[in-house]
């Protein structure tokens, strides 16, 4: 294993529930993680990223988190984390886990003692338990509202059963914000990360990286009136409109000291051998102020959310790979990339969408603009193949090497994404992402598990979607991935310098110039048709087709590449 990996990295994120489940309970699990490893050894990952499996009462799926050093119960125990820690690393594979430092689960000891400890006390200064305003404390200590909607502030009913203080939530009320002004907070998680690090994990995913420390005196915030803090179903709504569009008045994001930590804790992983990383979930814009997480003393690697939500536009591609790449390497850190994660709908749907869909929203029956399936696709496809071939570290969501769209059609008793409880069914939510895996198309659950059971109902179309019926078929989707993900390895394209070319210059016809993406990596020629007409491939660039992410054409002895289509050629 070579020396800082994490800069070139293609890292696969497994949101466990939904993986594979072992037992056949419906619920996927860490033994069932274990069992699939060599078919991501296959796939050609250098990394997987587990989404929460600690002890948690799973009212946010998994992010609210009870018990931070063992494993819930529903995925296993510290012996089936440890069993598949080892089988990873046997087959090359790191390690990454999710930690969640913003908040605890209101079932956490910590909060417990502090419900029935008096005001003042120490087991309430680790949280941010405030006075209320108002002639008896009846209001809340500011007007700050919650990432899930209405204000985030709950009242608690002292041990004598009167009325007291109020505790701050940014997220749902049954998870109380940390006061990480706290050194004893600061040291708790000093733990938490030594208690994982020792076990051997190579790094840890930070949620709500640029959350953390508030402003002094939480003053009242108001956000954009285009804006709000109205969240999605996992917040990012709210996280958006909180911190993209207004971050840097909103109090509660992005404050300086949330620097003092990370540094704090990279000087802890510094004491480590085999370069374990932190990588920050942080939804801050514009791109220099989220180099700002990844300096030379502080996190590895941060989300490139920008890049995500970039439409399948060349201009606004080109854009935001150039934004990217020279914001990144001002501070030495590497660029990351992602389509999809567990959070959003899936990029095959995404990017053939009809009309307008607010992040956090989802798609359901009875959505507006719906996604064309073939179109989206075929242009998940083309947005993958380009991804792979930019410097960086590449993030991959489970199941789209499969080419899996979102699951539109889930009954509404089945859902259980709390958004679509919050907001009466007005918003659909994540469901749709996170539907368990097909892995055998004739088998039950299409291979997820030894039963019928699964969590969330499986679609039909997941029996010609499943991986075996992919694996070795020319032209699939999971052999698009394992190609391009070895290619990505043989040319060492995470550690290459990319060279725009011009389309008119190569020969792209001028109307048709605007729609294409082309540059080279090393020995690799990469050109993208975001367009809706065939493109000329001129024939300086190389007679050799490395990879395609659909079928090529020809004309009057050219080489044509069709719309929504990447190339890779041979420099």
């Amino acid at each position: 294993m070579t020396s800082e990996w994490w800069r070139t990295a293609a890292i696969y994120q497994i949101y466990p529930r939904s993986f594979a489940d072992a037992n056949g309970d419906g619920m996927g699990d860490l033994a069932g993680i274990s069992s699939r490893l060599p078919a991501l050894a296959e796939l050609g990952i250098d990394a997987i990223w587990l989404s929460p499996f600690q002890t948690s009462p799973q009212r946010d799926g998994g992010y609210d988190v009870a018990d931070y050093c063992d494993v819930d119960p529903l995925f296993g125990t510290l012996a089936d984390f440890d069993a598949m820690l080892a089988e990873a690393h046997e087959r090359g594979i790191r390690v990454i886990i999710d930690l969640v430092p913003n908040h605890s689960s209101s079932d956490h000891p910590w909060f417990q003692a502090a419900l029935a400890a008096p005001k003042g006390s120490a087991e309430r200064g680790r949280y941010l338990f405030r006075d209320g305003t108002g002639e008896n404390g009846e209001l809340p200590p500011n007007n700050w509202e919650s990432v899930f909607g209405g204000r985030a502030w709950t009242r608690v009913t002292e041990p004598d059963g009167t009325p007291g203080q109020w505790y701050l939530h940014l997220f749902d009320s049954s998870q109380p914000d940390f006061d990480w002004s706290n050194e004893e907070v600061r040291e708790e998680f000093r733990r938490i990360l030594r208690f994982w690090l020792d076990r051997g994990v190579d790094g840890f995913r930070v949620d709500v990286a640029h959350g953390l420390v508030k402003a002094d005196g939480l003053p009242d915030y108001t956000p954009p009136a285009e804006g709000g803090s109205m969240g999605g179903a996992a917040g990012l709504e709210g996280l958006l409109e909180g911190a993209l569009d207004e971050l840097p008045s909103a109090p509660y994001w992005a404050q300086d000291g949330v620097h003092e930590i990370y540094r704090d804790w990279r000087s802890l992983l510094n004491e480590y051998e085999g370069d374990r990383i932190l990588a920050a979930e942080a939804w801050v814009d514009p791109l220099p102020r989220t180099a700002l997480w990844v300096r030379p003393d502080e996190m590895h690697q941060a989300f490139n959310f920008a890049y995500l939500e970039t439409p399948w536009k060349a201009d606004a591609l080109r854009k935001v790979i150039d934004d990217s790449l020279a914001t990144f390497a001002s501070v030495g850190a590497p660029s990351t990339w992602v389509l999809s994660n567990h959070d959003v709908v899936r990029h095959a749907s995404r990017l053939a969408l009809t009309a307008e869909n607010p992040q956090g929203h989802g798609i359901g029956p009875k959505s507006k603009g719906l996604p064309i399936a073939e179109l989206g696709l075929r242009r998940a496809r083309a947005a993958t193949a380009l991804m792979l071939a930019l410097p960086g570290s590449a993030y991959i969501y489970q199941g789209e090497e499969l080419g899996l769209p979102e699951v539109i059609g889930l009954p509404d008793d089945a859902r259980q994404d709390p958004t679509w409880f919050r907001t009466n069914g007005e918003r659909y939510g994540r469901d749709g992402c996170r539907v368990p895996l097909p892995w055998e198309g004739d088998a039950p659950s299409y291979g997820f598990g030894p039963s019928d059971a699964s969590w969330l109902p499986q679609p039909t179309e997941w029996a010609t979607l499943a991986r075996d019926r992919q694996s070795g078929v020319e032209g699939s989707t999971l052999e698009l991935y394992k190609s391009a993900l070895a290619l990505r390895k043989q040319h060492a394209l995470g550690a290459g310098t990319l060279e725009w070319l011009d389309a008119e210059a190569l020969g792209v016809d001028g109307s048709n110039a605007a729609d294409v993406v082309a540059f080279r990596n090393g020995a690799v020629t990469v050109i993208g048709n975001t367009g809706s007409e065939p493109v000329a491939l001129p024939e300086s660039l190389g007679a050799t087709v490395l990879l395609a992410s659909g079928p090529l054409g020809s004309a009057d002895g050219a080489r044509l590449l069709p719309a929504d289509t990447t190339v890779w050629l041979s420099a």
